[in-house]
């Protein structure tokens, strides 16, 4: 999709602050990082949301977890622990309509989130 940031960024178009790339996904530091460790892990194929996801990116959605969890690792947080959000929607606070993973650390997050 070419209009999408996203994918922009994907394709090496937009600078990003990279700390991790694959032939499948890509992973960059959040602009807005709402912990000491915010990282933005997204799948190089554009899907909009998880509402748009079928049976058939079970494998996708699978990697993108495993990717993000190295991630995790490679930044230091596996010790200490992290936490994954996938926003979806409007209500859900999916501020851009490209599917992609909030890697969060570095810090005692608290609960409920939101």
């Amino acid at each position: 999709m070419t209009s999408c940031i996203f994918c922009k960024i994907a394709a090496g178009e937009i600078p990003s602050d990279q700390v991790y790339a694959d032939q499948d996904f890509v992973a960059f530091r959040d602009l807005q990082p709402q912990a000491p460790v915010h990282v933005l892990v997204i799948p190089r194929r554009h899907v909009d949301a998880l509402t748009e996801v079928t049976p058939g990116d079970a494998d996708l959605l699978g990697r993108l977890q495993v990717t993000a969890a190295a991630v995790a690792a490679q930044l230091g947080l596996a010790a200490t622990g992290y936490r994954f959000v996938v926003n979806c929607g409007r209500d859900g606070c999916q501020t851009v309509p490209h599917l992609h993973l909030h890697l969060l650390g570095g810090r005692p997050l608290g609960w409920p989130p939101g």
